[in-house]
This record gives structure tokens, C-alpha cells and sequence, in this order.
């Protein structure tokens, strides 16, 4: 009967089996062998409690701020139409897909010490402002996860069918009634995953917190587990606190778990939505102006990477262009990997009785290290094989697992509303398989499956982590290459490589969102 509850199907429960298996190894088993070496677990100063503290408060603050700024960005997005509007959705989530080197240089632009607001606030007469602290690493993050949040709020304004604004505006509701019965309910069920995303996302910050944070002050737990791999090579001490960093992440995933709630709009007929409620003068302004300070704040610091890196696009070196094709592989095989494991996981997770502990293994990547999967698998490899020898599978596999969360987290609500609003009619119908995944599941989660693989591509396409602990000169992704550049001070030729790293990223971001900008 439909009305029973349905097993899950086989080849999702084994999919999902395997890959929470996969995962599970790249987190905790890394972790594990790093603690093996160390020899036990070492102890913690005040420094590294000092860290603690400091990275919870920045995390807190930049996913605190990053949901409210999304809500009324995503909402005027939501309710406007007007020329280029998809193309906008598309640009708004560039920082995103930044790769972080390259997204610093253009805060920095834009908000540094000589950057764009400094001069404006000396040319009137005030005093220039410092972005480096805790102030600069909170902005950084939010520039990084607005345009994330922006678009998993987008997503659920699409899903609320337009058969209940048809219903409110026939009822006579008042913008404040359309925001309590069907907006709310929607952002009810959304806002927890996104922040708890944003916050782990944050409680990982490591570029940032070393090109923004201002010294010992402002020093995360991950920058905290470098220095102890880096300078100290206190293996005791970096695993220890990649077991607090890792427990602290897997109580926020459960927090989030435990406060998401169904938004309760069921399935429509994938009408376009007109919003009556917003058709007032008042409304159009306040889109309008929410809209253009969006475009302001998260586009200008891209404008000046482009404008330093530009001209000197056609003086890079070959081997930045052999390390740009390697990029590109691995981006794209690390695509199809991660795709492959979080459809399963997403089907499985919405289904009515979930296996246990699947969401929390699914987010664990967020917080685990990775330079502590770098070294524990770096410490694993180092007895078999040469590490250098599988610089590119190692990095394929581990960029991957490392993005798998921020599919989840775009995949699962849309898989829950499909199970919600079709799952018993498909029972009903004993569409099981091959069939039901060709002629309900893929159709109905494209655009989202879109989204999640152009964000998995670019974030591949832009990672400096693993890559740096195994990569030789033949091996090395563009993001290595550019670093070295930097290092080299051939800041020219890395601006230069910075506007190509920056190209790919976004044109494979386009490529694989190309379903999901029609369902925004």
C-alpha cells in the first residue's frame, strides 16, 4: 500500500553505504593515522584555547550575518523580473566559486589599507579604518557565503508553488500575511541548514584567517592546526585539536538537524510566479535598492582582480597553461565522483525513515581539516608508494569528499519535497529503479543537480590544500602555479594567472548551472 512506509530501494541504500564508507575513511581514518604517528593525543594551551574561542565567535557572526543579508537579496531577487535577471543570479555567486587567494586580493582592493573606501574616507576628511582582525575575517566570510546563501534561499522561494500566491492574493493577504503563511515556513525550514553550512564552512577558515586575522589574536583552530604541522611538527598537538574541531562541527550538523523543519508547501504545477503582495511602489524601491547594493558589495572586489590581472593574461608562462589542463581534469573527474556519491545520499536521507548518522558522516568533511587529511594520507601512502606519484588521484579523491557537504546541503531539501509531494504516488505506481530515477528523480532534481556540480567544479577547480603537500613541478594544479608566482614576486604574471584561474572556475560553474538558472 502507498501508504505504508517504504523501504529505501536497494541500490540507494548500497550507493549510500559505499560512499558514507568513502567518506568516512578521508575523515576519520586520516585522522587516526595522524594521531597513530603522534602517538596519542597532545595537550592544549591557553593559545589554542584562546583559537578556540576566537574561531567560534568569528564563525558565529559571519553565518549569522551572511542568513540575514541573504533573506532580503533572495526575496527581491525572487520577486522581480527585469532584462539580464538570470545572468545576475549567475554572477552574484562568483565569490563563492573564487578561489580564496585570488577573492583576498580583491578585498583587500577594495577595503584595505589603500583600497577603494580608504581613499574614500580620506578624501572627506576620515580617519582610514583597518580590515585586518576580526572585522576583516567576518567580512571576508560573509563576501565568501552571501552569494552561497543567497542561492539555497532562492531555490526556496522556486519551490513554494505559485498555485499559493494565486490562493493568497484571491484571499486578499496583505504582504505581512504572504510573509507569515508562505515565506516564513520556507525560510523556517532552510535557515538552519544554511547557517550551520556557513558556520562550519567558517569554523575551517584557513586563508582567511592567515592573510586577514592580525596576528595571535585572531588565530583560528585550523590556522592553529598549521602552525603546529608547519613550524612545530607537533603532530599530538595538531591532532588534538583536529578532534575538537571535528567535535565541535559534528555537534553543529546535529544542532542543524535537529531545528530543520519541512516547510509544508507540497508539490504545484510548476507555474511562474507572480507576486501580487510585491507590486507596490514601496516594494519595487527596497528590491531595487537591496539588489544594487548586493551588486556593489560582492562584484567590486571581482572588478579589481580582472582590471590588475587582465593585461598580463597573454604574458604567463607555459607552465602555468600545462598546470590550467591539469586543473581542469581534476576538476571535472572530482565533479563527476562527488555527484555520483551525494545523489544516493540525498535520495537516501529523504526518505521516510533515513538511515542514522548519514547526514552527520555527509557533513563531516566541513569539519575535518584538510591538511590533516593531507598528512594523514601523506603518512598512509608514504610506506607503499612515493606520495608524489599520486599527487593528482590523491587530490581528484580528496577535493571530491571535501565538497560533498555543500551538495548535500543543496541537494537534500529539494530530494525531501520530491519524496514529500510524489513519493507515494510513485509508490502507488511501484515505479522503482532505472524508471523512477529517469522519469521523477533526475527531472525534478536537475536544476539542483546543476548547482551542485558547477559548485563542486569550481571549488575544485580553485583548491590549494592537498595538492601542496604532494604536488612536484610535474604535477601541479593552477592554484599551486599561482602561488608560486606570488612567492616569487612575480606579482604580474600571478595576476595574470589569477584572471585565468578565475575564467575557468566561473565558465565551469555556467556549464553545469545551466538547469539550475531556469529554476531560480
Amino acid at each position: 500500500m502507498a501508504s505504508r512506509a517504504q523501504p529505501i530501494e536497494p541500490w540507494i541504500r548500497a550507493a549510500a553505504s559505499i560512499a558514507a564508507a568513502l567518506v568516512a575513511i578521508l575523515t576519520l581514518g586520516t585522522l587516526a593515522a595522524v594521531a597513530r604517528r603522534a602517538e596519542g593525543l597532545g595537550g592544549l594551551g591557553s593559545a589554542d584555547w584562546a583559537a578556540l574561542r576566537f574561531t567560534i565567535m568569528q564563525a558565529g557572526l559571519s553565518a549569522a550575518l551572511s542568513v540575514a543579508l541573504a533573506v532580503p537579496v533572495a526575496r527581491a531577487l525572487a520577486r522581480r523580473r527585469f532584462p539580464l535577471r538570470r545572468l545576475l543570479i549567475t554572477a552574484l555567486g562568483a565569490p563563492f566559486i573564487l578561489p580564496v587567494i585570488v577573492a583576498v586580493l580583491g578585498i583587500l582592493a577594495v577595503f584595505g589599507r589603500s583600497g577603494i573606501v580608504n581613499d574614500i574616507l580620506a578624501s572627506v576628511g576620515l580617519q582610514r579604518i583597518s580590515i585586518y582582525g576580526l572585522w576583516g575575517v567576518v567580512l571576508a566570510n560573509v563576501f565568501f557565503n552571501l552569494p552561497f546563501a543567497v542561492r539555497l534561499f532562492l531555490q526556496g522561494w522556486a519551490e513554494i508553488p505559485a498555485e499559493r500566491f494565486r490562493l493568497a492574493a484571491s484571499l486578499g493577504f496583505s504582504p505581512r500575511d504572504v510573509a507569515r503563511h508562505l515565506e516564513w515556513p520556507m525560510l523556517r525550514s532552510r535557515a538552519p541548514g544554511a547557517f550551520a553550512t556557513i558556520f562550519l564552512i567558517c569554523l575551517t577558515s584557513f586563508a582567511i584567517a592567515l592573510t586577514l586575522g592580525g596576528g595571535p589574536r585572531a588565530t583560528t583552530i585550523e590556522l592553529a592546526i598549521y602552525q603546529a604541522f608547519r613550524f612545530d611538527f607537533d603532530l599530538g598537538r595538531a591532532a588534538t585539536l583536529a578532534a575538537l574541531q571535528l567535535a565541535l562541527c559534528a555537534l553543529t550538523a546535529l544542532a542543524a538537524a535537529r531545528f530543520t523543519l519541512p516547510s509544508g508547501h507540497g508539490a504545484g504545477l510548476d507555474r511562474t510566479v507572480w507576486r501580487w503582495d510585491a507590486d507596490r511602489w514601496l516594494s519595487r524601491i527596497t528590491d531595487g535598492l537591496v539588489i544594487v547594493a548586493a551588486v556593489a558589495f560582492l562584484l567590486t572586489p571581482l572588478g579589481a582582480v580582472i582590471a590588475r590581472g587582465l593585461p598580463a593574461l597573454g604574458d604567463l608562462p607555459a607552465p602555468v597553461w600545462k598546470a590550467a589542463g591539469r586543473s581542469l581534469a581534476v576538476a571535472l573527474i572530482s565533479t563527476g565522483l562527488t555527484v555520483a556519491m551525494a545523489l544516493p545520499m540525498a535520495l537516501a536521507l529523504a526518505a521516510r525513515r533515513p538511515p542514522r548518522g548519514l547526514e552527520t558522516i555527509g557533513m563531516l568533511p566541513l569539519a575535518t581539516s584538510s591538511l590533516v587529511i593531507g598528512t594523514g594520507l601523506f603518512l598512509m601512502l608514504r610506506p607503499v608508494v612515493s606520495p608524489s606519484d599520486l599527487a593528482l588521484p590523491v587530490t581528484v579523491a580528496v577535493n571530491a569528499v571535501m565538497a560533498l557537504p555543500f551538495c548535500l546541503r543543496v541537494l537534500v531539501p529539494p530530494a525531501r519535497e520530491l519524496a514529500g509531494g510524489f513519493g507515494r504516488l510513485a509508490d502507488s505506481l511501484d515505479m522503482r529503479g532505472w524508471a523512477r530515477l529517469q522519469h521523477l528523480t533526475l527531472p525534478r532534481l536537475r536544476a539542483p543537480l546543476g548547482f551542485a556540480a558547477g559548485l563542486t567544479a569550481a571549488l575544485s577547480m580553485g583548491d590549494l590544500g592537498v595538492i601542496a603537500l604532494f604536488a612536484d613541478q610535474d604535477s601541479a594544479t593552477l592554484p599551486l602555479q599561482l602561488y608560486r608566482l606570488m612567492g616569487a614576486y612575480r606579482m604580474d604574471q600571478a595576476a595574470g594567472a589569477a584572471v585565468l584561474l578565475l575564467a575557468l572556475s566561473f565558465a565551469l560553474f555556467c556549464l553545469f548551472d545551466r538547469g539550475a538558472r531556469g529554476h531560480a
